[in-house]
């Protein structure tokens, strides 16, 4: 067996005074303490002094254990952790940034939910741009007025005369040529001068078929050896409109329109009809 160093004074006295205090009627708790106080003793002794055991760590900076505690953990939870050596990665960073923490503790830091993020205001809507106003639309045309009827009109328009007015001839009754004879095909339409009212319309002797027209003013225009008719008596009748076809019917050499202009509705009353016409206006003959 190893021998004890000796107690020393203090130790000594210490002993005695606590056998004293407790009495001798418990010896077995007074052994006891005895015991403890020895061991305590040899402690000290094996090393030398009190001051020796204190630990200092090794670690530099501030530690997981000495930092403001927060939360206390769920009773289920156990933290494990051993001691290790490591180097910062640099002289500005905090070790606490490096801590090792436990795989379950990650777990439930997983688990717990995020913090909500503020709502941002949603942005305001862009008014779209305003469309263009659609061009007016151009005014439609304006309608053409339709151009005023002829009042005049010559008998055949742009046919040339064969056999002028006033031409004297001892085989006419009146001793002369009392109209106009105008050169056409047979067929040609043949149109009223100007307004007017049919007197007569059909077969008349040496005239052969022909329509009388009584003018606005008072005249009579005649149509003679026309070969077809398309008017009749009582009618009224426009300036332009035709009112038969021309051919060589009656006392004729060929076809032509023999055409008259009568102050009276009667035979030898006539006026040239070549004046009359160009007096109001018809040029094309």
């Amino acid at each position: 067996m190893p021998s004890v160093p000796p107690l020393g004074p203090a130790l000594c006295r210490l002993a005695d005074s606590f056998l004293r205090q407790t009495g001798r009627n418990h010896s077995t708790t007074a052994a006891a303490a005895g015991a403890a106080v020895l061991t305590g003793a040899l402690l000290v002794a094996a090393t030398g002094s009190a001051s020796a055991q204190t630990i200092t760590p090794t670690t530099p900076g501030s530690s997981a254990f000495t930092a403001p505690h927060g939360a206390a953990p769920a009773p289920a939870l156990v933290q494990v952790a051993g001691p290790s050596s490591y180097t910062l990665p640099s002289e500005q960073a905090s070790a606490q940034e490096y801590v090792a923490v436990a795989a379950n503790l990650l777990t439930v830091q997983a688990a717990e939910p995020a913090p909500a993020a503020e709502a941002q205001p949603e942005p305001a809507a862009q008014e779209a741009p305003a469309a263009p106003a659609p061009a007016p639309e151009p005014a439609p045309a304006p309608v053409p007025a339709p151009a005023p009827a002829p009042e005049w009109s010559a008998p055949v328009p742009g046919a040339p005369t064969s056999n002028p007015y006033g031409v004297r001839n001892p085989h006419y009754a009146a001793g002369y040529h009392t109209g106009v004879d105008f050169a056409v095909s047979p067929g040609t339409p043949l149109l009223a001068v100007g307004n007017a009212t049919v007197v007569s319309a059909g077969w008349d002797g040496a005239y052969g078929k022909e329509v009388v027209l009584r003018l606005a003013d008072g005249r009579y225009a005649q149509y003679a050896h026309m070969s077809s008719i398309s008017v009749s008596a009582g009618q009224r009748v426009a300036a332009g409109q035709q009112i038969g076809s021309s051919g060589s019917t009656g006392n004729s050499t060929g076809p032509h329109l023999h055409f008259e202009i009568r102050s009276a509705n009667q035979y030898g009353a006539v006026i040239n009809p070549i004046a009359y016409l160009s007096a109001r206006g018809v040029t094309d003959f």
